[in-house]
This record gives C-alpha cells, sequence and structure tokens, in this order.
C-alpha cells in the first residue's frame, strides 16, 4: 500500500513566497516518492503542496471540513482543484483535524495556527511520525519548545528539517525501518 503523507500548515495569512515554494518543493518530492498527499483541502500551504504533487502526477486527496463540495467552496472559500478526491466530513475545521492525522502515515507540520497546533497535538498524542520546517514559521518554528511545555512521553518520534525533500526522504526511511512496526495506538 502507498504511504500517505499528510501536510499540515498555515491556510491563511500573508504567506512567504519562500515559505510557498517550500511547500510545492513537497508536494513535488511527496509525488515523485510514489505518496499519496494528504491535505485539509484547504488554501495556502497544504494547497501549494497539494499543487505540487498534482503536477507530477500524484494522487491528492483532501479532508474537508463542510458537508458538500458547495459548502467547501462557498461556507469555507476552499479548492477543489489539484485534488484527486475530496472525503467531506461535516465536521468544522476542528472537527476534521482527526480524520486528517488519522488517514496519514506521516504527518509534516510547516507554518501554521491554532488549527495546524491542533494537528500537531494529535498526531503527537498518538505517537504519529512528524516531520517539521521550522524554517516555514509559525508554529512549525515553535513545536521543539511546545514538546518541552507538554512535557508527556509519548510513542511520537518528530524529525526535523529544513530542505522538505530530505526531511521526506528522513521520515521514509525511518518508517520503512521502524515506525511501520510501531503498534496503532487505537489496539
Amino acid at each position: 500500500m502507498k504511504l500517505k503523507i499528510g501536510v499540515m500548515g498555515s491556510a491563511t495569512g500573508k504567506l512567504a513566497k519562500t515559505h510557498r515554494k517550500i511547500a510545492y518543493e513537497l508536494g513535488c518530492a511527496i509525488a515523485e516518492k510514489g505518496c499519496i498527499t494528504i491535505t485539509g483541502a484547504c488554501p495556502g500551504l497544504p494547497f501549494e503542496a497539494a499543487r505540487g504533487a498534482h503536477s507530477k502526477g500524484g494522487l491528492v486527496v483532501g479532508i474537508s471540513p463542510a458537508l458538500s463540495e458547495k459548502e467547501h467552496v462557498e461556507k469555507y472559500n476552499s479548492p477543489t482543484q489539484f485534488h484527486d478526491v475530496l472525503i467531506f466530513t461535516g465536521s468544522g475545521l476542528m472537527g476534521r483535524e482527526v480524520v486528517n492525522i488519522r488517514s496519514s502515515d506521516i504527518v509534516i507540520i510547516m507554518g501554521g495556527h491554532s488549527g495546524t497546533l491542533g494537528e500537531f497535538a494529535i498526531a503527537y498524542d498518538e505517537g504519529n511520525l512528524i516531520g517539521v520546517l521550522p524554517s516555514t514559521e509559525g508554529i512549525a518554528a515553535e513545536i521543539m519548545n511546545i514538546v518541552k511545555i507538554i512535557n508527556k512521553k509519548t510513542s511520537a518520534k518528530i524529525m526535523y528539517g529544513s530542505d522538505p525533500c530530505m526531511l521526506l526522504e528522513d521520515l521514509i526511511c525511518y518508517y520503512n525501518k521502524k515506525h511501520y512496526k510501531h503498534p496503532d495506538v487505537h489496539s
């Protein structure tokens, strides 16, 4: 089965060109590795990752907070382009975070605000393999400090990097050597 890489990050606000480029490159790399890209089906950095993955022929799945495509576009002002599949959760912005994380074998955090923090918290508590791109600022730049403040031992593995392609390579390598044996937190 193909690995599913969740890209979680800033959907709104002023996004630096360099951060958009990093997200696009990450999406390209995910597709080139033959993996599936999972996003929150939102604008911003996840959209750039979806665009990058799509440009390389990768499969992109968006986990929408909406009940329908109409609501996805009109209520949540979210894109449909560059996504091959949209899963309509009807759970709202915060509710869809659990589906986002549980649908991903590996979670990558970039930029981010409160929604990304929520996604990180779920992934951390549930023992996911997590990649962080601190150079994209926002929550990603604070994860190391947040983990210290949380001061909670989980079975999560966090890897940091500045180059999205190298970080992805390291995450996939770790997953294939060790993390695939990782017991499901829910079993």
